[in-house]
């Protein structure tokens, strides 16, 4: 089908029609996707809602990658019980770029926050390893120029995050696999291929079965009756390993077929920088293969794989180490080298030669710019102004992007993201997840007291949490509390007090997805000042009746705005 499901109900998988390598095949593409996202575009219309290419999308919150939102198929619910019952625990995730990220999810859905440009080309029997082995040898500079996926939320991490969410998000291993050092199910690969078979072999033997299904097929008596056996159960497990370039089998009206899948593409920025990013990936399929008849003499594997880890960490600034053991940035292998490479790969396939220009020009362009679209992301949100809240900012960042690629202009050309004051801010309150101060600066129930005031002197706040070793709120401290024990007399020297002496106990906590409605009302009912936000028993964040007065203060300005004066 031309549209079907993701894992979320808010991801939207489009497939396009195969296409011969030849003429004007990448115009097509690039006519076929616009037309594709056009009538995604008018159906989410017609529901109020709108239709954005991203790697990540930066407005998505943990509180939304819920089994709620997952698409309601067995199959998806029967992939999550397995992947939690072979790891045996929670699955998490960690990555640290400008910022750091550390995530707990009970679910495997932290996959639904990735979404991907899959290009899939087929090759001989013949030549699948030759093939095979040069994927594996571009795929860091083709990662690097096309990055997209700088943001999770406002954390500023790897160019390219998605590729450590999928890892971590699909992870089997339980800790004692881990330190054993088996390999996730996500994976680049571990040598140079030296045969698909090895391949499928490897994989069988390193991941358990996840999925099952009854398949009435023979393929011995197949192949007896000369019919091409279409080796189901083994596709069904090709499917849930992930390797970032994976192959694929397939037949089609008896005839066999093998593909190569490029999975490291990410969604975005625009349609003509996906053309582009693809244009570059087979080119230099074509072109390499051409320069190199063994790929595996002149590059080493651990080389290829750093690279590949270095290409979605940085993007274009990346180092790599390339052939003859020389040490290159990204920007600079792509410029003098791998462009070339690419353009007579795609001439030699009978390319339209101003297609070639069009999209290799792309690529052109945006490394000698190095504006990635990860890139326009982190500088975006890096120059808002700091008091600007995150949700406001990767609200403001996902609006430009939408405007953006419906002219489709190339990344590269894109001015940096400003805070809009044209968008609803009603929705980035509705939920105390969404503006609470996640920043906390916390004390022990052992800590003097006058640490806690402190600090309340030192960073401007009025409401200090306590939380024992586990990261668990046990109290609360406020200026008013401390107030209470200075007009008593109490001298922190001779008769110094405890954080525990004076903290209130249990204090009446919040959740991420609380409703900003409820959370006033319960502050009111409770004459509170705060509410600690708490999320599987770990405290996670703050609003205070500070944070309220800001919500209501934008809201009325935003409202007085837009009031018509009676004339």
């Amino acid at each position: 089908p031309r549209f079907t499901f993701e894992i979320a109900k808010f991801n939207l998988e489009a497939n396009l029609t195969p296409c011969e390598l030849k003429n004007n095949c990448l115009r097509k593409l690039e006519t076929e996707i616009n037309e594709t996202i056009h009538i995604a575009r008018t159906a989410a219309g017609n529901h109020g809602v709108q239709i954005l290419l991203a790697g990540i999308l930066p407005t998505l919150r943990q509180l939304d990658l819920t089994l709620e939102n997952m698409v309601p198929i067995d199959r998806y619910f029967e992939l999550n019980d397995t992947l939690k019952s072979l790891r045996g625990s929670d699955f998490r995730l960690n990555i640290r770029g400008i910022d750091e990220l550390s995530v707990t999810h009970d679910s495997f859905m932290l996959e639904a926050l990735n979404t991907s440009f899959q290009v899939h080309m087929q090759v001989s029997s013949e030549d699948f390893v030759h093939k095979y082995n040069i994927a594996q040898a571009i795929t860091a500079p083709v990662m690097a120029v096309a990055v997209n996926s700088g943001l999770i939320h406002h954390n500023r991490l790897w160019h390219e995050s998605r590729i450590a969410v999928f890892q971590n998000s699909v992870d089997t291993r339980s800790d004692t696999l881990q330190q054993r050092g088996m390999l996730p199910r996500v994976y680049f690969g571990k040598e140079w291929v030296k045969s698909i078979c090895d391949i499928f072999k490897e994989d069988i033997s390193r991941f358990p079965v996840v999925l099952t299904a009854d398949f009435d097929e023979d393929p011995v008596g197949m192949l007896e009756q000369g019919i091409i056996p279409k080796l189901k159960a083994l596709m069904l497990h090709n499917g849930t390993v992930y390797r970032w370039n994976r192959p694929c089998y397939g037949v089609v009206d008896n005839v066999p077929h093998l593909r190569i899948e490029n999975r490291v593409l990410p969604a975005g920025p625009s349609v003509i920088d996906e053309v582009a990013n693809t244009a570059f990936f087979v080119g230099l399929m074509v072109g390499m293969s051409n320069k190199y008849d063994d790929i595996t003499q002149v590059l080493r594997f651990s080389d290829v794989a750093n690279n590949f880890l270095n290409s979605t960490r940085v993007g274009l600034e990346a180092k790599f180490y390339w052939t003859e053991h020389r040490s290159v940035t990204a920007s600079e292998l792509i410029l003098d080298e791998l462009l070339p490479i690419a353009r007579d790969g795609l001439i030699q396939e009978g390319i339209d030669l101003n297609d070639i220009d069009r999209y290799l020009g792309v690529i052109e362009e945006r490394t000698k710019s190095m504006q990635t679209g990860a890139k326009w992301a982190i500088k975006s949100i890096t120059e808002m102004d700091k008091n600007i809240l995150p949700d406001e900012k990767v609200r403001s960042i996902t609006a430009e992007m939408i405007t953006n690629q419906k002219s489709d202009e190339p990344v590269h050309n894109w001015s940096l993201a400003q805070a809009s004051r044209n968008l609803d801010w009603r929705a980035t309150f509705q939920r105390l997840g969404q503006f609470m101060t996640e920043e906390l600066f916390t004390v022990r129930p052992d800590d003097l007291l006058d640490l806690a005031a402190s600090i309340m002197d030192w960073k401007h706040v009025r409401h200090v949490p306590v939380e024992d070793d586990e990261g668990k709120i046990v109290g609360l401290i406020s200026h008013r509390a401390i107030l209470r024990e200075v007009a008593r007399g109490r001298s922190s020297i001779n008769d110094p007090a405890a954080v525990k002496d004076v903290m209130r106990q249990n204090p009446v906590t919040a959740a991420p997805e609380t409703l900003t409605v409820d959370a006033i009302r319960t502050m009111r009912k409770n004459k509170l000042g705060c509410l600690p936000v708490v999320d599987k028993g770990k405290l996670v964040g703050i609003v205070t009746d500070h944070d309220l007065i800001n919500v209501a203060g934008k809201l009325l300005e935003e409202y007085l705005d837009n009031f018509q004066q009676p004339t």
